[in-house]
């Protein structure tokens, strides 16, 4: 028995567009079972298109990417922030949280590990702690940032919800170069989580709250 469906509402809280790289066969998991799912990215990243790019390129990009995940457009937000200044900006990002957990109320959150050395993913991390205190808590791994990572979470994909957060994550062509996003890495990386819980594959998550109501 799956205990996604336990929950109401969620929200996937990335730094960065693209971040969702790391929980997107969970976000297919969570809308099959049911749970409204809500997606926050606090940065467009446009410093950091590569040229000739038009800068507002991972915009349109995410958001196609949700919609091949089945969340809802309108329960999509991608914020200004500026990509690399978090921990300067952090107390405007703490505010914004707030407001976020006080309006939506969600009663699960993604986030970054606490071990993701990134200074934004960080800085999410930290203050996504503390503006979602009623919320359970479960940290992604992007390993590209990682020192290390406590693994404490499973939740097991099948065939379809990997191929479904392949083809969203093409929906970043402007992200084709970098090696995370290959469909080899992707599915490699599925297929190590599944065999520590003896599934097909799974996604891995470090368990920072857990809630039962």
């Amino acid at each position: 028995m799956s205990l996604l469906g336990e929950f109401e509402r969620a929200l996937v809280l990335c730094a960065h567009t693209d971040d969702e790289f790391a929980c997107a066969g969970t976000i297919v998991r969570l809308v099959k079972a049911g749970v409204e799912v809500h997606y926050l990215a606090l940065s467009k990243c446009e410093e950091s298109v590569p040229a000739p790019l038009p800068q507002d390129v991972l915009v349109g990009e995410c958001r196609a990417c949700m919609e091949v995940l089945g969340v809802s457009q309108d329960r999509v937000a991608i914020d200004d922030f500026r990509v690399r200044y978090f921990p300067r900006d952090r107390q405007e990002i703490l505010e914004r949280l707030v407001v976020i957990a006080r309006a939506l109320r969600p009663d699960l959150v993604l986030l970054p590990s606490s071990q993701d050395r990134h200074q934004d993913h960080a800085t999410v991390h930290l203050e996504g702690f503390r503006a979602f205190k009623e919320s359970t808590i479960l940290g992604y791994e992007l390993p590209q940032n990682l020192r290390s990572f406590e693994n404490s979470a499973f939740i097991a994909l099948s065939e379809e919800d990997l191929a479904t957060k392949i083809e969203a994550l093409s929906r970043y062509a402007s992200q084709g170069f970098r090696p995370y996003s290959s469909e080899q890495f992707i599915r490699s990386l599925a297929t190590v989580r599944g065999v520590q819980v003896n599934a097909g594959y799974a996604e891995a998550f470090e368990l920072i709250r857990l809630i039962a109501r």
